[in-house]
């Protein structure tokens, strides 16, 4: 069963989620106007049929949230653990400061997606913007179509994969030839969140240096 959001506000849509404990999944319809939608929610599954708004997950400690089309900006912020997954575009600044957990994006995402990834798997289907990846700390950045500008820039630590072309790669940055290892491991990304993509085609990108700054 859907449940129409239109005329609710964020705290009253974000308290009942938060007393879901059945393993239903809850459906949500017309919620584009909730900038916030399942902030931290520790457990169960949220589906929002049409567009999102901003900040959808932000805090997620465990939950699985999935969007059908389009999300705004901030998708994921400072998430903890847990799965978010949104089947159209992202705006600016999805998955920043991702501790833990996955955030998978099956269209487009803007800049600065992934900066400062802590350790989440951040998977972009199609294209990014510029400063996409920056200051990376840990985790894996997977784009598979094509990034902007200053591509990983003052990447510190983590893997960043690319299936397409960068306008240009930022600083403390290069280039190691894909292993076995990668290659296992995104089949195994694709495979477990339906993306049709050959990993032998990926190049991977590394931190210089883990002193960026000097480097």
């Amino acid at each position: 069963m859907t449940t129409n959001v239109k005329s609710k506000v964020l705290h009253e849509v974000n308290a009942s989620l938060r007393s879901k404990v059945s393993g239903t999944p809850v459906i949500l319809s017309n919620a584009s106007h909730l900038h916030g939608l399942a902030a931290g929610l520790k457990h169960g599954e949220v589906i929002i049929e049409g567009n999102a708004g901003d900040y959808l997950g932000v805090l997620n400690a465990g939950a699985t949230i999935r969007g059908a089309q389009d999300a705004g900006k901030y998708l994921a912020d400072n998430m903890n653990s847990g799965t978010i997954i949104v089947k159209g575009d992202v705006g600016f600044g999805a998955a920043q400061y991702c501790y833990g957990g996955a955030v998978i994006v099956h269209g487009n995402a803007g800049d600065f997606t992934a900066t400062m990834n802590k350790g989440a798997v951040i998977i972009i289907k199609g294209n990014v913007g510029d400063e996409v990846g920056t200051y990376m700390l840990k985790g894996d950045l997977v784009v598979v179509g094509n990034a902007g500008d200053n591509f990983a820039n003052y990447l510190i630590r983590g893997s960043v994969y690319i299936g397409g072309q960068y306008h240009s790669l930022g600083h403390n940055t290069k280039l190691v030839p894909m292993t076995r290892e990668d290659i296992a491991k995104l089949h195994a990304y694709f495979d477990e969140y339906g993306i049709q993509a050959d990993p032998a085609g990926f190049k991977k990108i590394v931190a210089a240096s883990e002193k960026p700054f000097y480097h």
